[in-house]
């Protein structure tokens, strides 16, 4: 698969969480759980790991959800598995014969033969079993803001919530408490279409910019989405890690050439994470490009 953009130090994004979610469901939808075996005990943040396998046997699978970089698994009890890959987590629907990887921490073994695995070599995702009616107080979905598809999302609505802020832009789309499952691949890659630099402050922006945002943030997405898309066989010949994310407009781009303008793509550091992006036709000093 070509342009692999999950990599390093970058977790799925909303892309690839719905890619995951595209993939997987149609094969899993209507299959019972016949039985859980988890190997590594931490991976069930709640309840315990011995609750989870006892309530969630037997169960039948109705159908899968997204919310941000979460996925969500609904079973006919009206119960509810939440859980989330972070960094390197997996989620493969494997037939029985197909080799397991070392980092196999879970599995569902469906009433059709077929298995769902966790794999996850950093050992940070997490799964959680939300019975029906339970207060959700243990996932964090609850601080997550909109989802970038809501209708809600405006460039007066982006002013309003980010309009003050003395952060830098990119700061304030990663903040999943504003947008949900905006990451840095995809941040990077908003910045450049709506032609605003990472390190402006948000409080800088102009409206105009703010309009262009609103718009870049849902295209860009579906933009990944998109060019995700791939068939349940090369989702499992890439082990579920293996995104094409292509091609990237300005992430990962340091020292290339800007296919808007022929300069060269930079690099800086915002608050630990890299971002790339062009100084000559993404907007560093707050002068609108576009008005040039």
């Amino acid at each position: 698969m070509s342009e692999p953009g999950v990599g390093g130090d970058e977790m799925p994004e909303l892309p690839e969480v719905e890619t995951v979610r595209r993939v997987l469901e149609p094969q899993v939808r209507g299959r019972k759980i016949e039985k859980i075996v988890v190997n590594r005990l931490e991976v069930i943040a709640h309840p315990s790991a011995e609750e989870f396998e006892r309530k969630v046997s037997g169960q039948r699978i109705t159908g899968m959800g997204r919310r941000g970089k979460f996925l969500s698994i609904a079973l006919d009890g009206k119960d509810t598995i939440w859980l989330h890959l972070r960094m390197t987590g997996q989620l493969l629907v494997t037939p029985p014969e197909f080799p397991k990887e070392k980092h196999t921490h879970l599995v569902f073994y469906l009433d059709d033969g077929q298995e769902i695995r966790f794999i996850d070599a950093r050992r940070f995702g997490r799964f959680w079993l939300l019975q029906e009616g339970e207060t959700d107080i243990f996932t964090g979905i609850e601080k997550l803001g909109p989802e970038p598809f809501d209708p809600i999302l405006t460039g007066d609505w982006l002013q309003k919530r980010l309009g003050k802020r003395k952060k830098s832009i990119k700061e304030c789309l990663l903040d999943q408490s504003i947008l949900a499952g905006i990451g840095n691949i995809h941040g990077d890659e908003i910045l450049f279409w709506a032609r605003v630099a990472p390190g402006r402050m948000a409080c800088s922006l102009e409206m105009k910019e703010w309009e262009r945002l609103a718009v870049a943030i849902p295209a860009m997405l579906e933009k990944g989405i998109e060019d995700n898309r791939m068939t349940p066989e090369e989702y499992l010949a890439g082990k579920g890690k293996e995104y094409r994310n292509g091609p990237l407009l300005a992430y990962g781009r340091e020292g290339q050439l800007c296919p808007r303008c022929s300069k060269t793509f930079c690099r800086i550091r915002l608050a630990g994470r890299s971002s790339t992006y062009c100084p000559a036709c993404q907007n560093e000093n707050g002068v609108d490009i576009q008005e040039k």
